[in-house]
């Protein structure tokens, strides 16, 4: 994967807490993941130990007024979560301006350890996340080595698909998607639950591929993409699967347990946005196959 014309200079809605960060748990995106396969390895009912995590009294630590000193590979990988951030906004920018639509870009925060949000506190081993009540991506990006040591996903385009559906759950949140399962907690059954969430997280997925779609012919901030970029990405999309993580942690599946969908919804979804730049198309929530 290339960048057509980055616009490195833009540091808009960046922030970089690299080194420093305090201490409050958030869940969502793909962070939960980890979470889930602590519980299935313990035993434990996921939600539940999901609910506890996201309830952890906060605890007060020091920060750091040292500038982070990164790796090499850390700039790599901080310049490539930036440049697909930045291709996010002005993708979603454009589509919005087409809706005759407002639209407000999130912020992307990247830290180490831990970092205090507006939903709780969010920590490193559970991955990166949105959080609507600040509207900010928060990225560790020690998980991008995860993705390739834990889950066999490698690439730079399956680095790009993490950060693209991160930013879709902002979309969602503009769009009013988020709203239906916030309106539905603890007024359903956990099961019930789950499935609403299985929509929310495919439709995340979707908006990736719409995202990459449309990123593909931007004269700035545009990308290059070929077939093995692609494949880096189905690749991810397969390996965080909820079937494929129950299967790994446990060795069987528990369907009703699912909060982010198969390894082949995943797919499904994602090569949807990617092929069809279709916003209409992505309707989770109004899908009788889900």
């Amino acid at each position: 994967m290339q960048f057509t014309n980055p616009d490195e200079n833009d540091n808009s809605n960046i922030e970089d807490r690299r080194g420093g960060g305090g201490r409050k748990v958030a869940i969502g995106g793909i962070g939960t993941i980890v979470v889930v396969i602590i519980a299935l390895l313990m035993g434990k009912n996921p939600m539940q130990m999901l609910n506890q995590v996201n309830n952890v009294v906060p605890q007060q630590t020091q920060q750091s007024d040292q500038p982070y000193q990164e790796s090499a590979e850390e700039k790599n990988e901080r310049v490539l979560a930036e440049n697909v951030f930045r291709s996010c906004k002005t993708v979603w920018q454009q589509q919005f301006g087409q809706w005759n639509k407002t639209f407000q870009s999130p912020n992307l925060l990247m830290y180490t350890g831990s970092e205090q949000t507006a939903c709780g506190e969010g920590s490193s081993a559970m991955g990166p996340f949105y959080c609507p009540g600040d509207e900010k991506i928060y990225l560790d990006l020690s998980f991008f080595q995860e993705l390739e040591s834990k889950f066999n996903a490698s690439g730079d385009f399956a680095r790009a698909y993490v950060v693209a559906h991160e930013f879709g759950h902002h979309i969602q949140n503009l769009l009013g998607f988020s709203n239906k399962l916030d309106a539905a907690r603890g007024k359903v059954s956990e099961k019930e639950y789950n499935r609403l969430s299985v929509k929310l997280e495919l439709q995340a997925d979707f908006l990736a591929g719409y995202w990459a779609h449309y990123a593909k012919t931007l004269q700035k901030n545009g990308i290059v993409i070929n077939e093995s970029d692609v494949e880096s990405a189905l690749n991810a999309a397969t390996q965080i699967g909820d079937d494929m993580l129950q299967k790994k942690a446990q060795g069987y599946t528990v369907p009703d347990a699912f909060t982010h969908g198969t390894s082949a919804q995943r797919v499904f979804w994602f090569k949807k946005g990617l092929t069809s730049g279709d916003i209409n198309q992505g309707d989770t929530f109004n899908d009788p196959s889900l």
